[in-house]
């Protein structure tokens, strides 16, 4: 039996996050786009998660998948928890992050990278001030707060790619 990446059930309702604390709403958006990026590519078989489908562009849905568990690793854990550790995926480094070098065999470890490094970046953020601060590589002090806004910035602009290669990958649209 073929690997597809898993369905996901979104676990917060947007309708919910109108009267929540700030930090609650932070992390309820943040966590719906993770879960809209695995949507997208739910079902969907490796040779699929790694096919390019908008030429000239070589992204791909798991190259989107990598990159993120690349942007997440390092603003929460490498720049804000100041933890000494290296890329998430080894290998040569393609400048984008994860886009690039993807291969469907790995598809499925890929997503399980992802979905570790989802949860190790939760608890990166945990029990931390939102005014907490920290030192960029670029010199310039950001909050916990800079980093869930950046975050959720990056997977909406991401989560608009990945409409667009699911829609080129086999016809399916949604939210």
């Amino acid at each position: 039996m073929t690997w597809t990446a898993p369905s996901v059930k979104r676990t917060q309702q947007l309708g919910d996050l109108g009267t929540v604390t700030e930090r609650q709403m932070l992390e309820g958006w943040l966590n719906w786009h993770r879960e809209t990026l695995q949507a997208k590519c739910a079902g969907l078989e490796p040779a699929q998660l790694a096919r390019t489908t908008v030429d000239p562009s070589d992204l791909t849905l798991l190259g989107l998948v990598r990159h993120m568990a690349e942007v997440e690793r390092w603003w929460f854990r490498r720049s804000f928890a100041g933890e000494a550790i290296g890329d998430v995926f080894t290998g040569p480094s393609d400048g984008n992050e994860g886009l690039g070098g993807v291969h469907a065999a790995d598809a499925e470890k890929d997503f399980v990278f992802f979905q570790a490094e989802v949860k190790a970046c939760d608890v990166a953020a945990a029990g931390h001030d939102l005014d907490e601060t920290f030192m960029s590589s670029y010199g310039v002090t950001l909050s916990l707060r800079w980093v869930y806004m950046l975050m959720i910035q990056e997977y909406a602009r991401h989560n608009g790619h990945a409409d667009f290669l699911r829609e080129r990958t086999d016809g399916a649209t949604g939210d």
